[in-house]
């Protein structure tokens, strides 16, 4: 009987299970899925490591498990059979593996995560806080000196972070907001109530977290991408040859990845009264999924060219559309996309995700009549709708207005990102 264990997901944080795909007795082929686990934005499968037979589940839903943690039991098919080996290595060789083996895995049963990674630590401004609350209070921009920690000796627990967020969200602490009116709809007809699952609430929390913490300005503007689409069709049958389907997304992302280089107050964040200035250029991308919005991050972009991009955005969205992203993957963006396709109206204000400090948001293509040079009547041309949101107290005004005018001359003239 062999134990199934949680495999490496990421992270050191225990990860909850929403839900169980197999129960006891099930026969399950090498990498079929067991279990669906959810941590902060991302969610993720679970495979099976062998072909055989389940025995026994010794988890349930709602559970919150961390790498080496048993799953439950199988029962391993029988390998196929191998030829006998040469008689020298009978005597020998066998021996090894049969101790070798158990050793192996008596390790990984036994895997402790490092106290340091569990441990609470009190930095130099005496604060009492583990790696996991630190982590999540840089992803919601929380200042742990105005937290006061339930624990022992003032520490801080992520239930401590959710309270002040609540109460900030209600007005408690400070008045940073009126409490939302208490409305009993269901006085004015049938209602439903339907709780939000977890990606809803957290995106919920960073959301309003953006909102209150970063001064949002919208630059909007266009580029004339009629070449561009012109280029990209005639690229139909060849990106059908590779396997991809050649979208705008690709060198979207391309003029993104030189606008940051030409603009690096964009590839930034804040950090108290600090400046973080970032020298990688990584892409977060906007998916739409039947769980919610998640943002998987594309790195290096400016490293790849426009084929092995086409295929990055196929491979991540698809991953985020069947829950394999895991929370790495969500990590570490520079600048966010938000691209809302054909059916994304005409203009919309992308909110950021913090703690970048910049969102690009692109509505539908539409045909317009568009006057060129000195001509005297206007010609159709296809244009791209830019909205570019920017943390106010990171970038200007002024310069805002030439990311999107540089976004906006690449698309127009597609050499430039050759350039």
């Amino acid at each position: 009987m062999t134990t199934i264990t949680i495999p490496n997901i990421g992270t050191d944080d225990a990860v909850e299970i929403i839900e169980i795909l197999v129960k006891k007795g099930d026969n399950l082929d090498k990498e079929q899925p067991l279990l669906v686990l959810e941590s902060d934005k991302a969610s993720m499968e679970i495979p099976s490591p062998h072909t055989g037979r389940i025995t026994a589940i010794k988890v349930s839903v709602g559970d919150k498990v961390k790498e080496g943690d048993a799953i439950g039991e199988m029962e391993v098919a029988e390998a196929p059979a191998t030829p006998p080996a040469p008689e020298k290595e009978a005597v020998v060789e066998p021996a090894k593996q049969k101790v070798a083996e158990p050793a192996k895995e008596t390790v990984a049963l036994a895997k402790e995560v490092p106290a340091a990674q569990v441990a609470d630590a009190k930095d130099s401004e005496g604060i009492y806080a583990g790696p996991a609350v630190r982590k999540l209070s840089r992803e919601l921009g929380i200042d742990l000196r105005v937290i006061s920690g339930s624990g022992d000796k003032g520490r801080i627990a992520k239930e401590d972070l959710h309270e002040y967020i609540k109460a900030r969200m209600n007005g408690a602490g400070g008045g940073a907001l009126p409490p939302e009116p208490t409305v009993d709809f269901a006085a004015f007809g049938e209602i439903e109530i339907i709780p939000m699952d977890k990606i809803h609430k957290l995106t919920a929390v960073a959301m309003q977290t953006s909102v209150l913490n970063a001064p949002h300005v919208t630059q909007f503007d266009e580029a004339d991408v009629t070449d561009l689409e012109y280029f990209r069709k005639m690229q139909k049958e060849l990106a059908a040859s590779k396997g991809l389907k050649l979208t705008p997304v690709p060198f979207l992302l391309k003029a993104l990845a030189s606008a940051l280089s030409e603009f690096p107050q964009f590839n930034a964040s804040i950090k108290g009264d600090n400046i973080v200035r970032k020298h990688y250029c990584h892409i977060g991308l906007a998916v739409d999924t039947p769980m919610g919005l998640m943002v998987p991050v594309i790195r290096d972009v400016n490293h790849k060219n426009i084929w092995q991009l086409a295929e990055e955005v196929m491979h991540i969205s698809d991953n985020a559309r069947n829950r394999k992203l895991k929370p790495q993957d969500m990590q570490g963006g520079c600048i966010t996309l938000s691209s809302l396709g054909a059916g994304g109206g005409t203009q919309f204000t992308p909110i950021i995700n913090l703690p970048e400090v910049a969102i690009l948001g692109v509505s539908r293509v539409i045909k317009k009549p568009v006057y060129q040079d000195d001509q005297s009547l206007p010609v159709p041309r296809l244009m791209m709708p830019l909205a570019l949101s920017y943390d106010h107290r990171a970038v200007n005004g002024v310069d805002g207005a030439k990311f999107t005018r540089h976004i906006s001359a690449l698309l127009t003239d597609i050499r430039k990102l050759a350039m």
